[in-house]
């Protein structure tokens, strides 16, 4: 028989495969078009970041439902205030005006009983003056409007009439309703009469 002889490319070729075969058989990766890291996968390493990402998950889910639950109550108890708040938010100024309630009375009081309309006069002034005082002193501020120029921003014209000069054409002649302001802040227009 005769043996068949191998050219040198292939005896290279053949000792390359018998050196692959124990490599696979050893669990290591030999194949060159494989990535290099296929072999570190270790089962024990993955199990351990794992269970730290469902620790951290776990973690994160816990604080999320307290951050969730705080919010709730905070929405809770914001609300509340505001109804709180609305409910008594005239008191202070209701309060203030009782004082001018009770001078209301004595003064109706006084005008049964007393025939003197100076006194009387003299009583329901102070009453006027003495709330007047009360709203001033919560901010409430009176519109000069007699005189000034007609604004749309400030006044509501009910009427127009002629002006009697030249120079009264487009002012307010008359107010027949007061405009307020409230901290500076329109709150009323002014409901006025206008020349033209």
């Amino acid at each position: 028989m005769k043996e068949k002889k191998q050219n040198p490319a292939e005896e290279t070729n053949g000792q390359a495969l018998e050196a692959e075969q124990p490599a696979m058989d050893m669990g290591i990766n030999a194949d060159e078009n494989m990535a290099g890291t296929t072999h570190l996968n270790d089962a024990v390493a993955t199990e351990d970041e794992l269970g730290k990402l469902q620790t951290q998950l776990a973690e994160q889910k816990d604080k999320y439902i307290r951050l969730l639950a705080e919010f709730d109550n905070y929405k809770r108890r914001n609300a509340k205030e505001r109804i709180e708040l609305i409910q008594t938010a005239g008191k202070d100024v209701i309060v203030s005006l009782l004082d001018v309630l009770d001078d209301c009375d004595r003064a109706e009081k006084v005008m049964q009983s007393s025939e003197d309309v100076a006194v009387i006069k003299e009583g329901i002034q102070l009453v006027f003056n003495k709330l007047r005082s009360n709203m001033q002193s919560k901010g409430l501020k009176a519109m000069e409007s007699i005189n000034q120029d007609f604004d749309v921003e400030k006044h509501e014209a009910i009427t127009q009439i002629s002006a009697p000069t030249e120079a009264l054409k487009g002012k307010v002649l008359d107010e027949i309703v007061k405009g307020y302001y409230l901290n500076d802040k329109l709150i009323r227009f002014a409901k006025v009469v206008v020349g033209n």
